[in-house]
């Protein structure tokens, strides 16, 4: 079932429709910068970037729970906004790679192609804001595509995070190269899941009637996947909680549209709080 404001039953609350929002050095690789949640969120409140309080929690928490020696994967990084929620969150011991070439395509929503300029103004950014939130050592960067990046990351990922490139292509790449290297019991999130064109039919055509991955829920367009074989009936009802969220991702089609038509008033009708900005 879902409520008002986009979160999916059996998700965490504080969710919004918000617009790209916009903190001590770095500290030592490998250490705990000992923050308290809201203290992250105060440190990325002027970080430009799409996610919403509501999906901070769930990246928070999801990195706290992992032990030392497993390894947190984020695909897509922009400025460093959840990048800085997933290494201020994860415990001594937990790696922490941001996988973005910055290179000025794939910035953020209609904004597929870009130039270097705006490319390498974003590394600038992402490399200060983690600096302001006092993580910049606890974040390996990679700065590489992510159809490139994968012998820079050794070894198994207990969380993988992909908010890279929204179209179907790269999307489904990220979806199958790097969710095939989450071992049983790791977690898999997406970004735009359900919201995304592309995102949404990379989703259908790799985990709806897949077998190797749970749905637990959504935060807002944040969707949520365990590590764990499926089968049979599992395997089929796992399809239709998936299916459930597709009145949703219509929902969030509409809102775009309208937005694109310069309609965006319109959107207050289908439950959009900001008629400027794009779901996520």
């Amino acid at each position: 079932m879902t409520a008002p404001d986009g979160t999916s039953a059996g998700t965490s609350d504080g969710t919004s429709d918000g617009s790209p929002t916009g903190t001590s050095d770095g500290a030592p690789g490998g250490a705990s910068t000992g923050a308290s949640f809201d203290a992250t969120l105060r440190a990325v409140a002027g970080v430009e970037g799409w996610m919403t309080d509501g999906q901070a929690r769930r990246l928070w928490d999801r990195a706290r729970a992992l032990a030392p020696g497993s390894r947190i994967v984020e695909i897509g990084s922009y400025r460093g906004r959840s990048a800085i929620v997933l290494a201020s969150a994860a415990p001594p011991g937990v790696a922490v790679v941001a996988i973005d070439p910055h290179a000025g395509n794939d910035r953020g929503p209609r904004q597929i192609t870009g130039t270097a300029a705006e490319g390498q103004a974003d590394n600038d950014a992402f490399r200060a804001n983690l600096a302001r939130a006092g993580v910049a050592g606890r974040v390996e960067h990679v700065r590489l595509p992510s159809t490139e990046a994968g012998d820079a990351v050794p070894g198994p990922i207990e969380l993988l995070y992909i908010d890279g490139a929204h179209r179907f292509g790269p999307a489904r790449d990220d979806i199958v190269r790097w969710g095939a290297r989450v071992p049983v019991g790791g977690t898999l999130l997406v970004h735009d899941a359900f919201s995304s064109i592309g995102v949404t039919l990379a989703l259908l055509t790799t985990l709806f009637a897949g077998g190797r991955f749970r749905y637990v829920g959504r935060v807002g367009s944040m969707a949520e996947y365990r590590r764990e074989p499926l089968g049979g009936v599992a395997r089929a009802g796992n399809a239709l909680r998936q299916a459930a969220e597709l009145p949703w991702f219509a929902r969030n089609v509409a809102v775009k549209v309208l937005i694109a038509a310069r309609l965006g008033r319109l959107t207050r009708l289908l439950g959009h709080r900001d008629p400027a900005v794009w779901p996520h």
